[in-house]
C-alpha cells in the first residue's frame, strides 16, 4: 500500500538539504540512505544523506544539490510502499491504516460505531469513533480498548464516561 511517510519542508543550509515533517514511525528505516520515497510530481526521490539537526530530520536528495532546487520541492508529501498487514515489532502493534474502518462494540456487544480516524498524538494515539451521539474520542489504550481484531475489522472498546452520557 502506497503509505504518506514525510513532508519536506524548508531547505536547510545551501548544499541541497530538506528539512523533513516525519509521518511514520519508522523514520529509521523510510528515510535509509538510498531509500526510494515516490512523490506526487517530482518522481522517485533517493535519499543521499541523512541526520538530525535539534530534533529535525534533514534529508538531501540524489540530484539536489542546493538550496533552490530543494526549495522547488518544498510541501511535496513522500511516499513509500508498505506492507500493512506484516506483523509488527509486538502482537499489539497496529497500523493506522488497519484501524480505521474498524467498527468498535461496546463491552455488551452493542454496536458503539466506526472508527473514521486515528490521531497521532505525543502522549499516545487516540481512536476517533463515529458514535450515534457524534465523534467520540477513545484514547487507544489497553484499558480502553481491551480488544482488537482487525482482521474482522472490530473492536470493543470502554469510551469514557462525561457528565453521565456516552
Amino acid at each position: 500500500m502506497r503509505l504518506n511517510v514525510g513532508r519536506i519542508g524548508k531547505a536547510h543550509g545551501i548544499l541541497g538539504e530538506a528539512t523533513i515533517e516525519v509521518r511514520t514511525d519508522e523514520a529509521e528505516d523510510r528515510f535509509a540512505l538510498g531509500a526510494h520515497l515516490e512523490t506526487d510530481s517530482h518522481g522517485v526521490l533517493t535519499v543521499a544523506s541523512a541526520r538530525v539537526h535539534n530534533g529535525i530530520l534533514l534529508l538531501g536528495f540524489e540530484g539536489i544539490e542546493n538550496r533552490n532546487q530543494v526549495e522547488e520541492l518544498r510541501n511535496e508529501l513522500l511516499y513509500t510502499d508498505v506492507d500493512i498487514d506484516a506483523p509488527g515489532f509486538d502482537e499489539d502493534d497496529y497500523h493506522v491504516l488497519q484501524l480505521i474502518g474498524c467498527i468498535a462494540y461496546l463491552e455488551d456487544g452493542s454496536e458503539f460505531g466506526p472508527v473514521t480516524e486515528v490521531l497521532n498524538l505525543p502522549g499516545q494515539d487516540v481512536l476517533v469513533i463515529k458514535a450515534a451521539s457524534g465523534e467520540v474520542m477513545i484514547p487507544f489504550v489497553l484499558q480502553l480498548v481491551p480488544e482488537v481484531d482487525v482482521r474482522n475489522k472490530r473492536m470493543v472498546v470502554i469510551p469514557p464516561v462525561i457528565s453521565g452520557s456516552i
